[in-house]
């Protein structure tokens, strides 16, 4: 069955809301995508008939009790995880990161190695580089070619030793758009005796992840980037995770996952997260004529993927068409398989900030700027000048409104 962009966007209602009788067109979605209606009502549900910790006896803990096992239960189909108990919640991937980076940090002696790459998202690089200054570790840099905007692997074997411990790297690039090859990176790192952390946030919500294919030991995403609410999660490898040391309050729960998760979790951020996944089957099902959940979730990461790459192939050629704008991503047709949607670009005479203020003016949202994505727009030479425009459109969003930015683009860089 053919991809459905209707259905998909009368689940959204934010898509219909208007500000002075204009439209709004949402390509701001790698800072954070809109919600179907039943992420809101799964939260509204959890808020109004399960608002208690869990625990206890009573009819709204007990309810708790299954919203947040339920939400474990989706997120390990979603992530391909062994089980759901390896599945740990948080307020949002970055706190997650600087909270584990503390245990993590423990296994590791002064000389130790850790290795970074130039083209992650702060979230995935400063927590370690913290660590590495409070533990007396070396760090090393995986840099990326600014002409292909993709890793060179054998630069990854000549800087992996036998002291090398972990190794951080994103599945995706949240500025330039590329998808890194985190399968390879992990063999190489856990042949060389390191554990791997993959940042996860700008790779879930457009490509089929399972955790136990890639090989990694740990991985974080954020939900609110595929149309949940503002929550973090943590995969992590069972026999790792029970190698550290929790940094937790003493009646906390000593088991996993409990015991990484520090006080009052978001019990309607659960339910949301749930609803979410549950939204994506649907797509699967519905569209794809998927059954299971983990079938339909796949079925459905397919057919979106194959729709977003109309779209970024769609956006590239029109921007490559707008004199004095550079790409700053993969742009070959026969490579739009090697990124997601999220396109940045530059303007030889225009900078970021106004292009985006000018196309907000028109209801049309885009972000600029570095994009917490410092190593990369270092490497790249913008990070002194500006940053760069992100137009980041997602399977809601339609050619048509591609074309609508096209135009208010060519009016804006023209004046």
């Amino acid at each position: 069955m053919p991809f459905d962009l209707a259905a998909v966007r009368a689940q959204f209602p934010a898509l219909a809301i208007q500000d002075h009788g204009r439209r709004r067109i949402y390509f701001d979605n790698p800072a954070g995508t809109q919600v179907p209606a039943g992420v809101a009502k799964a939260m509204t549900d959890c808020l109004l008939g399960a608002n208690a910790n869990q625990g206890g006896y009573f009819a709204s803990s007990i309810a708790a009790d299954r919203i947040v096992e339920s939400a474990r239960e989706a997120m390990a189909d979603f992530l391909n995880a062994p089980s759901s108990s390896e599945i740990i919640f948080g307020q949002n991937m970055t706190t997650i990161t600087l909270h584990l980076s503390r245990s993590i940090g423990r296994l590791f002696d002064a000389g130790d190695e850790i290795i970074l790459s130039r083209m992650d998202h702060d979230a995935n690089v400063w927590p370690w580089v913290l660590m590495a200054r409070d533990l007396n570790l070396e760090v090393k840099w995986l840099s990326f070619s600014p002409d292909t905007f993709e890793f060179d692997l054998s630069e990854l074997d000549n800087l992996l030793t036998d002291r090398t411990r972990l190794v951080c790297v994103g599945g995706a690039s949240n500025l330039t758009g590329t998808i890194n090859d985190v399968t390879s990176i992990c063999a190489k790192a856990r042949a060389a005796g390191a554990l791997t952390f993959i940042d996860g946030v700008q790779s879930v919500p457009h490509v089929m992840t399972d955790v136990q294919a890639i090989g990694c030991d740990f991985l974080v995403c954020s939900p609110y980037k595929f149309f949940g609410p503002h929550q973090g999660v943590l995969w992590g490898r069972r026999e790792v995770l029970e190698q550290l040391e929790p940094y937790k309050v003493r009646p906390a729960p000593t088991e996993l996952p409990g015991c990484f998760e520090t006080g009052t979790q978001s019990h309607e951020g659960f339910a949301g997260i749930k609803a979410a996944i549950d939204y994506f089957a649907w797509i699967g099902t519905s569209m794809a004529g998927a059954s299971g959940r983990r079938e339909a979730l796949r079925a459905a990461m397919g057919l979106l993927f194959d729709y977003e790459k109309t779209l970024a192939e769609h956006l590239i050629d029109g921007l490559a068409a707008i004199d004095g704008v550079t790409v700053l991503g993969i742009s070959s047709a026969d490579a739009m398989d090697r990124r997601v949607p999220t396109v940045s670009f530059t303007h030889a005479t225009a900078a970021p900030a106004p292009i985006a203020e000018s196309l907000a003016q028109q209801n049309i949202f885009v972000w600029n700027g570095h994009n917490y994505a410092i190593e990369v727009a270092k490497t790249l030479g913008i990070y002194e000048s500006g940053g760069a425009v992100r137009v980041g459109p997602v399977h809601y969003n339609s050619a048509e409104e591609i074309d609508e930015l096209l135009a208010a683009l060519r009016q804006i860089l023209s004046a």
